[in-house]
């Protein structure tokens, strides 16, 4: 490891920063409210938990998405959450080009979750001790202590279980956040998103029901891999390893691969998404660090929630859409024509040239109506 990275993690691990920057912020959350401020009951309050039904849920890779319903059976519950944080070396192209990343399971993102508003989402998070840094969890969902940040800091070989309400209806973004070191965890692949869904199931916000076939999540990732004196990039032994060079490239704002689902062509060829024509499909989009403009080609936004929160009317008939950094956002779209398409990333350089882009592969017949070809390509 580097002289810098050494001493950075140091000081994390022995707890000055946290202790420096945290521990006001954890104080401010677990005490008791004076004067005017709403009091609560923690008894009262974990007696009316316990009484509950619980649900283990396990979760799946992205870009597939746990089994869940539409619509919420009964009242509220506890959703128990298991994730593992591995450091793992990733391959992020076919040319070899190496990121020691940093993730929730082991993928670039880690997995989507799935609630119904008002419910507990309850999430054990377990930091192996093969590992060698600092981690916590930042729900852009939950209220509070740096969004369960400030409660949830586990070094290697600790364990910690957080439990919070999901109060608002949405899709939200969900990333480590280390005291100090917020950038390099979240650009080194270590984000993911929860979706709450409202507790009735979704709707055009007119009163019209809208349910889906499929839904697919779509992480995209924005990673800094070092280059060499001629221009390759480099390839390092650890994480720490790495540490100095990966800042230095992260300050230019400048990525060297944009990525859906943490590499390049990992949701194309066999790996392209699959629909049937009259499939109504969601996809939940999120980027926790960049802006992005998903559109797909070919096809369109039925009902496009831009910044995932499902209260809010959606947009319809959307060409593009916008997601700003640290969110994520909803599209729901009905495929009309077989074939493939091509979601991308609408800055066309960002998608061709850096990798975000993949594909859906849509079975079914063909629509004249809809489009023809009236003269074929011909010599002049």
């Amino acid at each position: 490891m580097t002289e810098q990275f050494q001493m950075t993690r140091r000081t994390i691990l022995g707890g000055a920063a946290f202790a420096g920057v945290l521990t006001p912020i954890i104080a401010a959350s677990m005490a008791r409210a004076e004067g005017g401020a709403v009091e609560t009951n923690a008894a009262a309050t974990a007696a009316d938990i316990a009484k509950l039904e619980r649900v283990k849920v396990e979760l799946v890779k992205p870009p597939f998405v746990h089994a869940h319903t539409q619509k919420a059976e009964g009242g509220p519950k506890v959703y128990e959450f298991t994730m593992t944080i591995e450091e793992k070396k990733m391959i992020l192209d076919d040319k070899g080009t190496e990121v020691h990343a940093m993730t929730f399971n082991g993928s670039v993102p880690g997995p989507l979750m799935v609630v119904h508003q008002n419910d507990y989402v309850e999430l054990t998070l377990i930091n192996p001790e093969t590992n060698e840094l600092q981690h916590n969890i930042d729900f852009h969902a939950a209220t509070g202590a740096l969004g369960g940040g400030a409660l949830t800091v586990v070094n290697p070989g600790e364990r910690t279980v957080l439990r919070f309400k999901a109060t608002k209806a949405g899709v939200f973004v969900y990333h480590c956040a280390p005291p100090g070191m917020v950038p390099w965890h979240v650009t080194s692949g270590m984000n993911g998103a929860i979706m709450v869904l409202p507790r009735e199931g979704l709707s055009d916000g007119h009163g019209k029901e809208l349910t889906y076939d499929h839904i697919y999540y779509v992480g995209e990732q924005d990673f800094y891999v070092p280059r060499d004196a001629e221009g390759n990039f480099k390839k390092y032994a650890s994480v720490g390893e790495a540490y100095d060079d990966t800042l230095a490239v992260m300050r230019t704002l400048t990525p060297s691969h944009i990525v859906f689902n943490g590499a390049v062509g990992a949701l194309t060829g066999d790996n392209a998404l699959k629909a049937k024509v009259g499939d109504r499909v969601l996809v939940v989009h999120s980027q926790a660090n960049r802006d992005t403009r998903p559109h797909l080609i070919g096809g369109h936004g039925d009902y496009v929630w831009q910044t995932g929160k499902f209260h809010n009317p959606p947009d319809v008939d959307q060409e593009t859409w916008f997601i700003p950094g640290g969110t994520a956002g909803a599209a729901y779209y009905t495929f009309q024509q077989p074939g493939i398409y091509a979601y991308v990333n609408h800055n066309l350089i960002e998608a061709f040239e850096l990798g975000a882009a993949g594909h859906f592969a849509v079975t079914g017949d063909w629509n004249d109506d809809l489009m023809t070809s009236v003269t074929p390509p011909s010599g002049a």
